[in-house]
Formats: structure tokens, C-alpha cells, sequence
């Protein structure tokens, strides 16, 4: 089934181009592989992308445009011509679906029209019409709530774990502009970097994109970050938002490594993400840390219903605080509970390698497992807390009464 569409489009009219690719930025299932604006090179731009679906807009010029149909037509079977034009004319339409157009659309375009040939488009390709049924590629975001606590191990062996099913393929994009570490958790040396990607905005195509990614022989794939530091923002939020597009087009999972910061290129990734993994341990600092970053999320629409509290080395010794407490404190349920082996972490890490092939026995290793289960499950199981009893209580009273 074909998640995305992809689909490349000529129209000499600057005006309706741009019209267009400001509707497709609403539709998490096209992607705009390619525009022109002349028919006469048209023809050598749909050869070299093989897009899904080829737009005509023939009003620049009927005669020309109605030409074109049927040459794409003839020479890529496997793509279908939708035409649209201003001009209703019955004469006109019927040349165009002579020459093989699937669909003709009246301009100015309509987003309702545009999605329901889209969706009788998309069975062609073996796929369900409605846009709801189709799947596409999720945003799972990982956050810390401070140093050391376990996000980017998180992150890495998520989508390691993913990847050992062969229907995912998972890409982890590492958002930590200036200290990521993903590649040295994969011991990969990377050629390529998010900030290449982002110089090449203008003309990235899935090509350039794939070519930019670095590949674990565990599945995973990587986009790191740049390899020097920078005073300024290496990475536009409007060209993030693009890259993740294209990888949602082309992957089944995207995991977001983000930083500590909370900043504009990081909330803008939470704002698309299917999930946001908001990961702590159980100490006064980081429960601290947890009520402050929800306060603040709560103040972005649409981010806080996604976070997910993930308790990660469960059960170690040096911890004062009791998960009921804990719970008390910041009011939310926890998603998960990960146990304390800072052993086998460390080692996995050392050797390069995620946990599923350094130690995939592992009780750690196991409950990682259980845990994406249940995060990419269509129905979620029972919860592993219950929702704690809505009671004030100050973080310095965690220690009392234990």
C-alpha cells in the first residue's frame, strides 16, 4: 500500500503553483517531489522523479497542456495524469481523459475535491480510500528532563528495537544541535549531517534525503548532527518540518532525539509528533523538572495530550523518592517504568551497539520491548501506574511520610 503519494506538477502560472504547494502542506499523505513551470521540460522532470501522480494544469495554454497528458501518459504507465483547469469546457475535458487523464479538477482548486481524487487514486496503488486509513510514517519525540537521564539511550534503542521487525523502518533524527551523541551510541562515523540537508533545502528530493542517512547494520537509520558548533540556527523550523515530511513518506517511524532546551525547533517537532516521550528518573531534580516542563507545554496547543512520563532506571538504590509519591507530585500517570541495569547500558553503549544485539535477553532489553508494544499499539493495554489522587503537594514533602 503506498502510504504516500508523491507527486510532481507543472504550471506556468507562478500565482496557482504556489497555491497548490500551500494546500499540500496540509496533507500529511502527497509529497511534492517536483515543480515546473514549463510544459516542454516537463516531461524530462517526470522521467527522473517517477512521481505517483503527475498535475497538469493546462490553462496556460489547452492545446500544449492536453499534449502532455497523453505523452505522460504513454511513457509512464505507472502514473496518473490529474488535470486541472479553470475552463469547464465538455470538448476540453474529454481530449484531456482521451489522452489519459484519471482525474479532471475545476481551478480554483478545492481541498475537498483535490482529497476525493486523491482517494480514487490511491486504489490504484492497492491502497483504502480516506485519508484516515492511511498510514504514515509516526513522530515519536524523546525529551529529557535533564543531563543523564537516559533520553538519547532511549531514543537510539527504540528504534533499534523497531527495526528488528521487518515491516519498520525506523530513521532517528538527532535534534541535539550542539551536543547530540546518537552516532557515537551506534559507533557510526556519518558523512553526511542534518545541516547538509537543510543547505539543500531548495532541491531535496527522497534521493538526496537517502543519501544524507547513515545506516546501522541494526536497520536503524540516522540523521545526526552537524559536526561543528554554531552561533547560529543551523536549521530553519520551516525546513525541519520538510525533511520530516519527506522521512514520514518514506519511513514507518521517526524518532526524534530533542534537547534539554525546550527551544522553537524542538516544539515544533513535539507540535507533529504522534507522541512526545518526556523521560525522567526518580529524584528530587528531575520530578522537579517534570512539573516545570509540563507547565510549560501546557501553554503550546496540541503538545501536552501527546507526553507520555517515562520512569527510566526504575528501582535504583539511590533513589529516595517512591513511585506513589512521585505520582502525588506531578500529577500524571506514568507510561512506563524502565528497570535500572546501568551495566548493561554502559556496556551496550561501549560496544557500540543497541541493546537488542548486545544483550537481547536482558530484562531491560525486555521491558524496552514490552514498552514500544504498547506505544505503537492501536488500543493500548491496562496502565503500569493508576492516575494518582488530584492533591497539592510540594516536592520537599516527597521525603515525609516514607
Amino acid at each position: 500500500m503506498k502510504s504516500v503519494l508523491r507527486l510532481a506538477t507543472v504550471d506556468p502560472d507562478e500565482r496557482t503553483r504556489n497555491s497548490l504547494k500551500s494546500m499540500l502542506l496540509g496533507i500529511d499523505t502527497v509529497w511534492l517531489e517536483a515543480e515546473c513551470a514549463r510544459y516542454e521540460f516537463f516531461m524530462d522532470v517526470a522521467q527522473q522523479t517517477q512521481p505517483d501522480i503527475a498535475l497538469i494544469n493546462v490553462d496556460a495554454n489547452h492545446a500544449k497542456g492536453v499534449q502532455l497528458v497523453g505523452e505522460i501518459s504513454r511513457a509512464l504507465p505507472n502514473c496518473s495524469v490529474l488535470v486541472v483547469s479553470s475552463c469547464q469546457e465538455g470538448s476540453l475535458i474529454l481530449q484531456a481523459m482521451r489522452n489519459g487523464a484519471r482525474e479532471f479538477l475545476n481551478m480554483p482548486l478545492q481541498l475537498d475535491d483535490f482529497i476525493a481524487a486523491l482517494d480514487r487514486i490511491r486504489v490504484t496503488f492497492g491502497g483504502p480510500a480516506g485519508d484516515g486509513n492511511v498510514r504514515v510514517g509516526q513522530i515519536i519525540t524523546i525529551a529529557g528532563v535533564g543531563g543523564g537521564v537516559g533520553s538519547t539511550a532511549l531514543a537510539v534503542n527504540i528504534a533499534a528495537s523497531l527495526a528488528q521487525d521487518p515491516a519498520n523502518s525506523p530513521v532517528i533524527i538527532d535534534l541535539d544541535l550542539t551536543l547530540g551523541d546518537a552516532d557515537v551510541w551506534l559507533d557510526i562515523i556519518p558523512e553526511y549531517t542534518i545541516r547538509d540537508v537543510s543547505e539543500n533545502i531548495s532541491r531535496l528530493d527522497y534521493g538526496l534525503l537517502k543519501r544524507s542517512l547513515t545506516r546501522h547494520d541494526c536497520g536503524v537509520y540516522l540523521l545526526p548532527r552537524p559536526v561543528e558548533l554554531e552561533t547560529g540556527e543551523p536549521i530553519k523550523p520551516d525546513d525541519l518540518r520538510r525533511i520530516l515530511a519527506l522521512l514520514k513518506a518514506t519511513f514507518s517511524h521517526l524518532i526524534v532525539d530533542v534537547t534539554k532546551s525546550f527551544s522553537r525547533l524542538d516544539l515544533s517537532v513535539m507540535e507533529v509528533s504522534d507522541k512526545v516521550l518526556l523521560v525522567t528518573q526518580l529524584d528530587l531534580s528531575c520530578l522537579r523538572n517534570v512539573v516545570r516542563i509540563m507547565q510549560f507545554l501546557e501553554q503550546v496547543p496540541g503538545i501536552k495530550e501527546k507526553v507520555e512520563i517515562i520512569v527510566n532506571r526504575a528501582g535504583l538504590e539511590d533513589n529516595d523518592i517512591s513511585l506513589n509519591k512521585a505520582l502525588e507530585t506531578i500529577g500524571r500517570t506514568v507510561f512506563w517504568q524502565l528497570p535500572n541495569d546501568y551495566a548493561t547500558m554502559v556496556g551496550a553503549r561501549n560496544n557500540g551497539l543497541p541493546l537488542c544485539q548486545f544483550a537481547p535477553k536482558a530484562r531491560l532489553t525486555r521491558s524496552l520491548n514490552d514498552m514500544i508494544r504498547r506505544l505503537t499499539a492501536s488500543e493500548p493495554g491496562p496502565k503500569p501506574a493508576e492516575e494518582p489522587a488530584k492533591k497539592k503537594s510540594g516536592l520537599f514533602g516527597l521525603f515525609a511520610g516514607r
